[in-house]
């Protein structure tokens, strides 16, 4: 009888790369399509934001679509293997914010999303005077 022992292997996943960018505003716009989100605008911030280089904003019509449409938007990154950076003000659901690192999506209320502005914010000096 041989003392000698069988050398171990070791399976280690090693994690998929990240989706592209394209593959991210698509799930997305997907999310957000299925759940009835009004209002769709997508920004591209390249060149004018280090944070990202999309922004996504849409319409809710009340707090808990607001917070439903966020959640599928999470539910649809982490389908992509993307988790989060960071979701906010989700307990108020007035405007959810959810950071998927390229792409940040605003989820806002009507009245919010009016009084922010963000597309106005972000798009100043794309239009011709």
């Amino acid at each position: 009888m041989s003392n000698q022992t069988q050398p171990q292997t070791i399976k280690v996943d090693l994690p998929s790369p990240p989706p592209s960018v394209p593959e991210l505003l698509a799930s997305v716009r997907q999310a957000t399509e299925d759940l009835k989100a009004k209002d769709l605008v997508e920004i591209d911030v390249r060149g004018r934001s280090s944070v990202a280089d999309y922004m996504i904003v849409v319409s809710g019509t009340s707090t808990r679509h607001v917070k439903s449409i966020a959640d599928e938007v999470v539910r649809f990154a982490k389908n992509l293997d993307v988790m989060p950076l960071g979701v906010e003000g989700e307990r108020e659901a007035e405007w959810v914010l959810v950071d998927l690192g390229d792409v940040i999506v605003h989820v806002m209320l009507p009245r919010v999303r009016e009084f922010y502005a963000l597309e106005r914010l972000w798009t100043v000096g794309d239009q011709p005077p």
